[in-house]
């Protein structure tokens, strides 16, 4: 059998079993066996496939099958052109959360200031950031300890030192030292309502449940943020959280209501709202300091 053969029935069995990217997947998966690239794979598609490799190639495709997704059966992940590490213990980064990464950016504007990841994960988000402007003094914090652990062997292979990053284990803003206070604060937490989660494809099911739950609306943790976030960001700071878009209209008015200005809307690359930002004033600060106890 060659590459090209095996491909073909590879994608032949996921396309019939109703997988969005046949084609890509089995490449991703060959490819990976083969220890070569997808542009290689194609070069090499006459070539003979050696039979181990075959049956190893038969598995993986069994497994993807059976609803697993490809990012967990290969161990890692393309986000924002780094290769993360993942495993069922975090979230599987995806293109849509690069607009996250994009408005960070865009905001930070070049300028080293301290920034803080909420509910990091596998710590894409933070290490994007760093990996873009090693300037950025960059804090993640995340409930998980086997999140964290994963975030760590990421920040390590890819910006060459765990230390990188500053790390913290604990719910949202709770391990955090109290006056610790930063220009920008990013966070893509659960936001799946609780309702939708049943109807979630097989694979994201098998993400874990504390990254996609996001209570009965799919707000608890966002308005646990937006409640907390003055209390950490300098004045003129900026809160930046990735939501479902038709949760849009409604963050938009809490953050309204909670006195955050200059709300923005960041659109994925297919149009849709995808991250909401919001700033917090330098009176909204005195407020916070004339009511938090000492």
């Amino acid at each position: 059998m060659t590459i090209r053969e095996a491909l073909t029935q590879g994608t032949a069995r996921l396309s019939a079993a109703g997988i969005e990217t046949p084609s890509l997947d089995a490449a991703l998966l060959l490819a990976d066996l083969l220890k070569t690239t997808r542009t290689r794979l194609l070069l090499d598609a006459s070539n003979h496939l050696p039979d181990e490799t075959r049956r190893c190639f038969a598995q993986s495709i069994d497994r993807r099958l059976a609803g697993v997704c490809t990012a967990y059966i290969l161990g890692r992940k393309e986000f924002h052109g780094l290769d993360f590490i993942v495993t069922p213990d975090v979230l599987v980064p995806r293109p849509d959360t690069e607009t996250l990464v994009e408005a960070a950016l865009a905001i930070s504007d070049g300028r080293a200031q301290p920034v803080l990841d909420l509910c990091t994960g596998s710590g894409a988000v933070a290490i994007a950031l760093k990996h873009e402007q090693p300037f950025l003094e960059v804090y993640a914090s995340d409930i998980s300890s086997k999140a964290l652990g994963i975030a760590r062997e990421n920040a390590r292979r890819l910006l060459g030192n765990a230390g990188a990053i500053h790390f913290h284990e604990g719910d949202l803003f709770a391990p955090l030292i109290s006056k610790l206070c930063f220009s920008l604060i990013t966070a893509n937490p659960p936001y799946v309502a609780s309702g939708e989660i049943p109807g979630l494809s097989r694979e994201v099911r098998d993400e874990p449940l504390l990254a996609l739950d996001g209570g009965t609306d799919g707000l608890d943790l966002i308005r646990r943020i937006i409640d907390g976030a003055p209390a950490h960001l300098l004045p003129g700071g900026s809160l930046l959280m990735e939501a479902d878009p038709r949760q849009m209209t409604a963050i938009t008015l809490i953050l309204e209501k909670k006195g955050y200005r200059d709300i923005r809307i960041y659109q994925d690359l297919s149009g849709r709202d995808r991250v909401i930002a919001g700033r917090v004033p330098a009176w909204m600060k005195k407020w916070n300091r004339l009511f938090q106890p000492d």
